[in-house]
């Protein structure tokens, strides 16, 4: 079942046994996707779809992500998912989602900011009216925010670098959002229970690409930048 209502959007579903790990539970790029997933079909219900940004050479670009997780959703849970707009404001939309379980309680969370991007010219641009009217805005979601910023220690131990593989690309020929936080997760010397994830988003990395990662524990959790061979960063991350 989908809704569309007072601005925001929702569906439901159950969870499959391809979106879960070694603990039976959804992984954390498995949520990540159901959220990505649902703003992708908000967006196509209110006529701004993928091949409608494609027509205008327009693009929402996911520039900064916080994800906090509650508890991860069993095999088979019935879930609902959700997102909606919560302010435009110059080149930038910011947008909540969440996660319910069956009984409606929260399971996940999460704040996101986007860059409306003009694609032609390869930088940002204002959006038009229409490009952002038929979404609406709604109250935020209340949970506890954090400043986009990501402090970076200044001591990094270095990682063996990889590729850019085709399955990491998108529709857009860049690495999907998720594919930064899954790249960051393969880092990490254990399988900790993540309870948060925060990316700030630098560049796009394409096929081809090398990735350079960098990784450093903290008192919180872990580090992750994912650099280019000049170690400027195309992602950084941050999972507590």
């Amino acid at each position: 079942m989908q809704r569309a209502e007072n601005n925001s959007y929702e569906f439901e579903a159950r969870v499959r046994y391809s979106e879960i790990g070694h603990r039976g539970t959804m992984t954390i790029p498995a949520l990540i996707n159901y959220f990505q997933d649902c703003s992708t079909f908000h967006s196509e219900t209110v006529g701004l779809g993928m091949e409608h940004l494609r027509q205008e050479k327009k693009a929402w670009v996911l520039s900064y992500w916080q994800i906090v997780v509650g508890r991860c959703p069993k095999l088979c849970e019935k879930i609902t998912v959700g997102t909606f707009a919560t302010e435009f404001k110059g080149l930038f939309g910011n947008r909540n989602f969440y996660m319910k379980d069956e009984a409606g309680n929260v399971t996940a969370c999460a704040n996101s900011i986007w860059v409306f991007m003009d694609l032609e010219k390869g930088r940002p641009c204002r959006p038009a009216e229409g490009d952002i009217a038929p979404y609406g805005v709604h109250e935020p979601l209340d949970m506890p925010y954090e400043g986009r910023k990501i402090t970076v220690p200044e001591e990094l131990e270095d990682r063996e670098p990889f590729p850019v593989r085709k399955y990491h690309i998108d529709t857009n020929e860049h690495v999907n959002n998720c594919q930064y936080v899954q790249m960051a997760l393969e880092m990490l010397p254990a399988d900790p229970d993540v309870r948060q994830v925060r990316v700030d988003y630098r560049k796009s990395a394409v096929l081809g690409d090398m990735i350079f990662p960098r990784t450093a524990k903290t008192q919180e959790g872990y580090i992750v930048e994912l650099c280019d061979e000049k170690s400027a960063p195309y992602a950084v991350v941050e999972l507590r």
